[in-house]
């Protein structure tokens, strides 16, 4: 198996809403968003699956050491060895790789956020910088499109925070702000005893609302020049779009229950979006 057949059966093995998003592409580019999204899931796969704190910090500082020698020496994991393959071409700077691991760390360190600032910045390390490195991998010519990317990330972050609520609670972890959920009267015991009240719900539509604002945001950003090129974003915000509408529908009932799209319903959005342009 070659790198990159490793990182697209790690792309295709998530059903991730991502992987539907690029798969209009031409294949260099498609490689490449491939190659960076299997090293997104391998960084956050040691977080989420690692019980030992202590086990998980060396292995993030392990593909630290993979992500530098990805770019000055012979890495050995398959994502690393994909990613030498395709930085150059695509001028994406090791800093901002390096930055997604920044991310990833933020969840050993806290497993609360005290306020939306807060909030914003892991947001911003776990998904804008995503953003920023797929929009160099979907080219621009609007330098604007780089501000595009990135609320679109945030807008992206929101959503799997606001789907994930009850999956995060029950490894006790909470990622809504906890000034929010004090103005809305609901407790971090509310939210980790999967209590729907409907203060609950009220705050998941105050967080559903701030995640479409971040959309709008982002369509707002993006110059015309670049809405072809950057389809495959347009594609992954129109299912997130669909995604945050169907959990609104079913009544936030984000606690007890995983909302989820078909993949027959993504592809059709896919296809769908891209044919739009």
């Amino acid at each position: 198996m070659t790198p990159h057949d490793y990182c697209q059966h790690k792309a295709a093995q998530s059903g991730s809403s991502f992987y539907y998003s690029f798969l209009f592409l031409q294949e260099e580019r498609r490689r490449a968003i491939t190659a960076l999204y299997a090293f997104c899931r391998e960084v956050d796969d040691v977080v989420d699956e690692c019980s030992d704190i202590g086990v998980a910090r060396m292995k993030l500082a392990w593909w630290r050491h993979e992500v530098a020698k990805a770019y000055v020496g012979q890495p050995q994991h398959p994502v690393a060895r994909a990613l030498a393959e395709v930085a150059g071409r695509f001028k994406l700077p090791q800093e901002r790789l390096q930055e997604i691991i920044d991310g990833m760390e933020m969840d050993l360190d806290h497993d609360r956020y005290p306020d939306f600032a807060s909030l914003r910045l892991y947001c911003h390390r776990v998904a804008s910088v995503v953003g920023l490195l797929s929009a160099e991998i979907f080219g621009y010519e609007d330098r604007r499109t780089l501000e595009y990317a990135a609320e679109l990330g945030v807008a992206f972050q929101l959503t799997n925070i606001i789907r994930d609520v009850g999956e995060d609670a029950r490894r006790n972890r909470i990622y809504l702000p906890l000034d929010e959920l004090k103005a809305h009267g609901v407790s971090a015991a509310d939210i980790t005893g999967a209590h729907e009240t409907d203060n609950f719900r009220r705050l998941m539509e105050f967080q559903i609302e701030r995640a479409i604002g971040f959309y709008r945001q982002a369509f707002a950003a993006l110059p015309a020049v670049d809405r072809k090129s950057q389809r495959p974003g347009l594609v992954m915000a129109a299912i997130y779009r669909t995604l945050l509408d169907e959990i609104r529908v079913d009544g936030c009932r984000v606690l007890t229950q995983r909302t989820s799209l078909t993949p027959i319903r993504k592809l059709w959005i896919a296809w769908k979006t891209w044919i739009k342009g």
